[in-house]
């Protein structure tokens, strides 16, 4: 007999071959990281079918190498095992898909073998789709039924599990249905393998599905299909592949399996993970800090005790609901905590029937609600007021230091931090994308080792050596923590580690603090996750400093709604009742929700409806006003945002008719932004029909993917593929894409280069979309400097003369003197419009907002409707070309060598001396440069009083964090 063992990251296979091949004996089961004991408990059970004979065994799998090790057992590579059982059971397979636990691999058997694998990220394999069905609470054969009722698809990222919770809780809020957003999870596994893993290599030919995900999820295995457009096989036995592979590989003596399971039983790993000191050096010290620390209370009144006012605060937010009555001298009537699970309108309703049963006699005089779900909880009970997350918590900080001058905030996926000076909020920060330094990333853990997040954290604070995980991302510490359990880390120890590494992703991810001098002298925490005594004793370590955490630490949003509904209250001077419903509306509230695609204008949202009694509606997911308002006009948008101007000018460059030399295509994408009326004008002018690429979508971005290289690349590069992909598809035969190291020099730093990516990326598309040329397209992509103009048309007739022998020199003069006139009236018309929206705005006493960023982000796919966002608000929008022409050159110390990074100098020196402007900027994941102006934009701004607000942009972008900060601005400006 042969016995094959897969030990993966989250599984133990194992079968058992008989000398013909036939499989005698199969087994799947987690082994919680116990691998040594489970593998004992394993081979016990085959025992007695193994009977006297002594079989031939071999060890695979990404977490089993350091077993077969130590019990001198054959150890066989899981790629080459993988291929030993494909070439064995599924000869003729061209690529193998195979998606494990933490494990995600490409195995391309064409032409030898090839293999792509995840590194030590999870996004996109079993333990992400586990992560997204406790977050959905269903398991994950429901989800597969789930999402083969769906209707549509949701935009979701998958590179990592807190990520894509941040775009699933939103969808929970807004009353998204859940087959819809199980459909949506599948759909980023399949982007994120295809993606990360495939980088630029087709997958096509016979495609064989592998791996527990694939073999118990049809529906995950039809989106694969669906984007391949292929028919994957997924072949019997799929679970088995690499133990079968392990089998098939064992050779030499063969193994004594009583003397094994032995081994085993008594396998001992001497601890040798990296730890770091205590939290606590012992009990006396422990209770002095929760004494400490009790001093923070409010005070608490029993309702049926009190008369008077009732204020009612409800804080919505990401993964639980909280909500406080209090009475007029701030004094708790009533509380609750409570997870959110879904939706969160039917855990405030049962809320306010118990409350209002219970206490007939109080009435509530004003109620607010802040949180993520915040807009549908308003609208589904009429609450007063909508209050931003950020103006709770200092409004309830407030409360227990009046002097408070930081305050910290971590809650289930967000961290919210702003510095107060002379009363105001006046710095903001908070996580845009990633979650790893909040709540969940414990509640992940804990719910993963099999612990409440309560009797989790108190673990924490008995740790005698902490083990020191640095500051990762959840899935990245996944294969950390079972790591430091096979070193022998106790549960006491990782969790105390965890607490540890919370705080410094909190410090050095999202605040950047060098020092405790830095956040302030009076300093408040708060949010659920500073309940727990290990994070807020990690973080007063790591800071060397004490801090005030009130005992309401996990219900200061809620808590601060409530005073800021008393604040309103006090304020109104009409006598008006507060517009909550009724306990009978409340009991008889109905909910519907269903979907729609908005066609109101070009964004073609897809958009939520939820419905309440009496026809009350709801609206999410749209990027203007105009579903809600019915009454913003393409005109009314335009006269107040320059993005707008932007999109309708370039939109005005259309291909003529009968052109004498034919099509040309060009890609609207990264610099093409700014010079398509250079390039457009220079062809027309030759004689050419310029066929364009149309503006950036879902669909455009998914058809490029495959040819994708990098994954770390930026979000507008990776764009890129997609529209080369869009003109090859419209039958385009010529596509013009020129790598240009310059830009157009307009004399304002010391140098004019484009960024590397943008200078040089139709390389990457030349290199990597080999079926331009299988389809006979001439892509075009030398190398072009428009800074030269005395050698441009020169440069030019190099290109195109080969090309097109019936172009002449003269020609090409005219067209280049054409293009340079056309350029130069288009930035002039974009000044002048944007001067005339400052104009204007002053003149109905508007703020401005400068929304700066890379002339790619007018695309509404990358800059994901945030004009729309900041418009809602009231506010004209102008970007940084419109105000860095007016600014004073004054000496900067940065070296400064980039067009647009120059722009942005100048903007923000003008910004600095206009009272009415605020300066937001739009940054790029992947796109280092960036980095480089960040300090200096900061040093000009926040010298000048204003506060520089930076938002990450990227495939996908958490827009319920990009709000908050939007709101937070204009509340700190008073607005």
């Amino acid at each position: 007999m042969k016995i094959g063992l897969d030990v993966g990251s989250t599984t133990l296979k194992c079968v058992v071959l008989s000398d013909s091949g036939e499989i005698l004996h199969s087994s799947y089961e987690r082994h919680y990281s116990q691998i040594p004991s489970k593998t004992a408990e394993v081979l016990r059970v085959i025992l007695p079918l193994v009977g006297t004979e002594v079989p031939q065994l071999a060890i695979s799998g990404s977490a089993g190498m350091g077993m077969a090790q130590s019990c001198n057992i054959p150890f066989v590579q899981e790629v080459y095992a993988t291929r030993l059982a494909a070439n064995a059971y599924i000869p003729g397979t061209d690529v193998i898909i195979e998606l494990g636990g933490e494990d995600a691999k490409i195995l391309f058997l064409d032409g030898g073998l090839e293999v792509r694998m995840n590194g030590s990220c999870a996004g996109g394999t079993g333990a992400f789709i586990d992560q997204m069905a406790t977050l959905l609470g269903v398991t994950q054969d429901d989800m597969d039924r789930l999402a083969a009722q769906s209707h549509q698809i949701y935009t979701i990222a998958s590179r990592c599990g807190v990520f894509a919770k941040s775009d699933i809780q939103p969808l929970i809020n807004q009353g998204a249905k859940r087959e819809d957003i199980a459909a949506s999870i599948f759909s980023a596994v399949v982007n994120q393998t295809i993606a990360g893993l495939a980088q630029g290599r087709p997958i096509k030919g016979s495609v064989a599905y592998l791996g527990g995900p694939l073999t118990f999820m049809a529906q995950l295995r039809r989106q694969f299909d669906e984007t391949l457009h292929v028919t994957g096989l997924c072949p019997e036995n799929s679970l088995y592949y690499v133990a079968l592979g392990a089998a098939n590989y064992a050779h030499g003596e063969g193994v004594e399996l009583s003397q094994l399971i032995a081994r085993l039983e008594n396998y001992h790993k001497q601890a040798s993970f990296l730890s770091i000191d205590p939290l606590f050096s012992g009990e006396t010290e422990y209770m002095k800090f929760v004494h400490r620390h009790e001093q923070a209370t409010v005070p608490m009144k029993s309702a049926k005790e009190y008369s008077g006012p009732v204020f009612l605060g409800i804080d919505a937010g990401s993964t639980t609901v909280k909500a406080i009555c209090i009475s007029f001298d701030g004094e708790i009537l009533y509380q609750r905590y409570q997870s959110n699970t879904g939706n969160p309108v039917p855990i405030v309703r049962e809320y306010l029937q118990t409350f209002m049963a219970e206490n007939p006699r109080l009435a509530v005089s004003a109620a607010a609600v802040t949180g993520y779900g915040e807009d549908i909880v308003k609208n589904a009970f009429c609450i007063d007021y909508g209050v931003v997350e950020t103006v709770a918590h200092f409004t309830a900080a407030k409360r227990f230091m009046p002097e408070v001058d930081f305050i910290i905030d971590i809650g289930g996926q967000d961290i919210k931090c702003f510095k107060i000076h002379n009363g105001t909020i006046d710095n903001i920060f908070l996580n845009e994308a990633c979650s790893s330094g909040c709540g969940s990333f414990l509640q992940t853990f804990a719910n993963t080792l099999g612990y409440s997040i309560e009797d989790f954290a108190k673990l924490g604070l008995k740790g005698k050596h902490p083990v020191d995980l640095g500051s990762r991302c959840t899935v990245f510490m996944n294969s950390s923590v079972k790591q430091a359990q096979k070193d022998g880390a106790t549960i006491e120890d990782i969790s105390a580690g965890l607490s540890i590494s919370v705080v410094k992703n909190a410090l050095y991810k999202v605040i950047r603090a060098t020092s405790a001098e830095e956040l302030g002298r009076h300093v408040v925490v708060q949010g659920g996750t500073f309940l727990n005594d290990a994070v807020l004793r990690a973080f007063e370590k790591e800071l060397d400093a004490e801090v005030v955490r009130p005992t309401v630490a996990g219900l200061m949003g809620a808590y601060g709604a409530a005073l800021y509904a008393k604040e309103q209250y006090l304020k109104r001077q009409d006598g008006k009742t507060s517009t909550l419903l009724s306990l009978e509306r409340i009991s008889s509230l109905r909910h519907d929700v269903r979907s729609v695609r908005c066609n109101g204008c070009s964004n073609h949202c897809q958009l939520t409806i939820n419905i309440f009694d009496e026809g009350r509606r709801f609206i999410s997911g749209n990027r203007c006003e105009r579903p809600v308002t019915k009454s913003a006009t393409v005109e009314d948008v335009t006269l107040r945002n320059i993005y707008a101007w932007k999109q309708r000018r370039l939109c005005s460059y259309v291909p003529t008719q009968n052109a004498v030399r034919g099509d040309i295509g060009i890609p609207l994408c990264l610099n093409m932004f700014e010079l398509l009326p250079f390039w457009h004008t220079f062809f027309t002018a030759l004689g050419f029909s310029v066929r364009l690429s149309p503006f950036s979508n879902r669909t455009l971005y998914l058809d490029g993917q495959a040819t994708i290289p990098s994954d770390t690349v930026c979000f507008p590069a990776k764009l890129a593929h997609g529209h080369v992909q869009y003109l090859a598809d419209q039958g385009v035969k010529r596509i013009f894409y020129p790598c240009m190291s310059y830009n157009v020099d307009e004399r304002k730093g010391d140098n004019h280069f484009n960024c590397p990516v943008v200078a040089y990326y139709p390389e990457v598309i030349s290199a990597n979309m080999g079926d331009l040329k299988e389809r006979g397209i001439d892509f075009i992509c030398d190398y072009v400097g428009l800074n030269r103009k005395g050698t441009f048309a020169k440069r030019m007739f190099e290109i195109l003369n080969p090309r097109f022998s019936d172009i002449s020199k003269a020609e090409i003069h005219h067209a280049a003197n054409r293009a340079y006139e056309e350029l130069q009236r288009y930035m002039d018309d974009l000044r002048h419009f944007g001067d005339g929206i400052i104009t204007r705005a002053r003149e109905e006493n508007r703020p401005i907002i400068v929304l700066s960023g890379r002339p790619y982000h007018v695309d509404p796919e990358v800059n994901h409707g945030i004009d729309q966002l900041i418009l809602s608000f009231g506010a004209s929008i102008v970007s940084e070309d419109v105000v860095s022409v007016q600014a004073i050159k004054d000496n900067r110390t940065v070296l400064n060598q980039w067009t647009y990074h120059a722009r942005l100098y100048d903007a923000a020196k003008q910004i600095r001396m206009e009272d009415d402007m605020q300066l937001v900027q739009l940054v790029s994941f992947g796109c280092g440069l960036d980095a480089v102006t960040t300090d200096e934009v900061r040093e000009i701004l926040e010298n000048a009083g204003k506060i520089y607000t930076q938002i990450k942009i990227d495939e996908i972008t958490n827009l319920g964090a990009v709000k908050i900060r939007l709101r937070s601005l204009f509340a700190a400006v008073g607005l």
